[in-house]
């Protein structure tokens, strides 16, 4: 599990994440919704050591994050950045071969290149392994970096905004696939996620943020009702069942 105490970041004296508190149960998808500003990238970098922590502690499976050397962090926790730059002019398969770094330190097996293709093949890649990132759609590029995550094939997977660039069809693809590494692989996965559709139809859990602080913690049910998304939103948000998941309408 990841275990998440007290952890706090402020900048310029501005706090945006509160001393935030909670348990993320191993196995099973688990979403952080809120609104622009909710602090909820911040945590996410925290949990995945991206950034430091002003206070607090965060420990997975058991590893305490600020204690626990890279490369063994690496070997349980893979993380997709909200916003990726690599300067390098780099083709896909060599981009996915980065996941494998913590196992193979450079020198890939044919274990590691087992990996590259499978994740390459999960993204739907396959015939882009020779193309330049530079050469892609922005939703082809994502892809790319996921396929980088999965390469690396650790129990967490930490993933910032997924959906990011990517169409209805793909959207709906990727949801599948994390839905899938947790219900068939036992992975642990925490995602970013702004459509609280997605999130509703897809997640075990939900954590829901607004202004840095952790206002509310359920299943699907629990926390796709009016009262607490307008709690969370500020908006009223009506909720229709559909095929048994809840459905937020927030257009009209």
């Amino acid at each position: 599990m990841i275990c998440i105490d007290s952890v706090t970041k402020s900048y310029s004296g501005k706090t945006v994440v509160d001393k935030v508190s909670t348990t993320i149960p191993a196995g099973g998808v688990t979403s952080i919704i809120g609104p622009n500003g909710a602090g909820k990238s911040t945590l996410l970098s925290m949990i995945s050591r991206l950034i430091p922590m002003d206070s607090g502690a965060v420990s997975i499976a058991g590893l305490d994050i600020g204690r626990t050397p890279s490369k063994d962090l690496a070997k349980s926790m893979a993380i997709l950045r909200q916003e990726n730059h690599i300067t390098m002019r780099l083709r896909v398969r060599d981009l996915v071969g980065f996941g494998r770094f913590p196992h193979s330190g450079g020198h890939p097996t044919s274990v590691d290149e087992d990996h590259i293709l499978a994740a390459m093949d999960q993204m739907g890649l396959g015939e882009m392994a020779d193309r330049f990132l530079d050469e892609l759609s922005g939703g082809q590029r994502q892809r790319a970096y996921i396929a980088m995550v999965l390469a690396q094939d650790t129990d967490y997977l930490l993933l910032d905004e997924p959906l990011n660039n990517l169409d209805m069809k793909h959207s709906v693809e990727m949801m599948r696939m994390i839905r899938r590494l947790a219900n068939e692989l036992g992975k642990t996965v925490v995602i970013v996620i702004h459509d609280i559709n997605f999130a509703s139809c897809y997640s075990d859990n939900i954590l829901a943020m607004r202004e840095g602080a952790l206002v509310h913690q359920g299943t699907p049910a629990e926390i796709m009702r009016v009262e607490v998304l307008r709690d969370v939103y500020d908006i009223d948000i009506r909720i229709e069942e559909i095929d048994g998941n809840r459905i937020g309408v927030y257009f009209a």
